[in-house]
């Protein structure tokens, strides 16, 4: 073994690898639920009759229930993986769960004053205005007849700057 594959093992043994965060998870029963529900909402959306309504009824109420349920599963996984860090003294882990249950959800706010200090919200949009700023920031546009020599002359001696422009 050389020394890269022997500080990974080390590092897995004393400090147990590191899981990215996923999204709730969402089974294959959930989302055929959610299809369901939208099919029979469209449906009553095209013919509003007394039976399409009784099926939208009760294919929200059997959607609910079965979301309802996979959500307290899946916090009854999350406390019993609480229980399990705190009884193995993975502190880390807890704090950084329990963190992760006291912040909830938090959206992202992708707003940014364009130039003219309008609201910009587009992810195209931001990411020109992001691009402009930063080459209007470490573009210098006052000195454009730099030539090679001028740099080599400014390296040298300061006073010979002004000659150069």
């Amino acid at each position: 073994m050389n020394i890269k594959e022997n500080i990974r093992t080390s590092g897995k043994e004393s400090q147990g690898l590191y899981e990215l965060k996923q999204l709730k998870p969402w089974c294959d029963e959930c989302l055929g639920f959610v299809d369901q529900r939208k099919q029979a909402n469209m449906w009553w959306l095209q013919d509003p009759n007394q039976s399409n309504i009784d099926n939208l009824n009760k294919l929200r109420c059997e959607a609910s229930r079965h979301l309802r349920n996979k959500k307290k599963e899946y916090l009854k996984a999350k406390i019993d993986e609480l229980e399990t860090n705190s009884k193995k003294k993975n502190i880390r882990y807890l704090y950084r769960n329990i963190n992760d249950f006291k912040k909830g959800y938090q959206p992202r706010t992708t707003i940014v004053k364009d130039e003219k200090s309008d609201l910009v919200t587009d992810s195209h949009s931001i990411l020109a205005r992001w691009r402009n700023h930063f080459s209007e920031l470490f573009n210098v546009h006052g000195i454009s007849n730099v030539t090679q020599h001028c740099m080599y002359t400014y390296s040298r001696t300061t006073s010979a700057w002004a000659e150069c422009l």
